[in-house]
């Protein structure tokens, strides 16, 4: 399946919000804050082959995201001209906040994260971006969610808690 000229991705828009993804974990008790975006600092490490633009919309632990700040998401990407949107967001909440991103006409979103901080060695974060970078090139317009080697629909996918992973609903 190729794209055309005019439907390939010339530009990612990346929306971060925090998440575990972007966590600094400072003792053994778990004690930790949400430290800058480590997204690009990712993608600029591995020569990515396409322009991308970074907004810091959030640092919060996706279990204190609000309506109000899944409404700032929804209107954040809306505002903005770039079709291809890549969000970072914690895993506990991520399946609600695309959702409320379905509604959103013409834009490809595709929302990941990770399970232990970019920060870890063996983190699941630089798989988990590599693969919604793939996915946000060749998926239908929407709202998607790209976690654990899968893209899911966020109508059908529910995060298991006790088994840490995303599965079908």
């Amino acid at each position: 399946m190729s794209q055309s000229t005019s439907d390939a991705m010339h530009e990612l828009l990346i929306i971060t919000t925090g998440g575990t993804i972007d966590k600094i974990y400072f003792d053994e008790l778990s004690e930790f804050q949400i430290g800058d975006p480590q997204i690009g600092t990712i993608l600029n490490a591995l020569g990515v082959a396409f322009r991308f633009q970074v907004i810091a919309l959030l640092r919060k632990d996706s279990l204190h995201i609000t309506d109000a700040d899944r409404e700032l998401i929804r209107q954040t990407i809306e505002a903005q001209p770039i079709k291809h949107v890549l969000i970072t967001h914690g895993s506990d909440t991520m399946v609600q906040t695309a959702r409320v991103l379905q509604a959103i006409p013409q834009k490809v979103m595709v929302l990941t994260g990770a399970l232990n901080p970019a920060r870890f060695q063996g983190s699941d974060a630089v798989f988990n971006i590599g693969c919604a970078v793939g996915a946000v090139q060749i998926l239908a317009p929407g709202a998607w969610i790209a976690m654990n080697g899968r893209i899911w629909n966020p109508q059908s996918v529910r995060k298991n808690r006790a088994a840490n992973r995303f599965e079908a609903e």
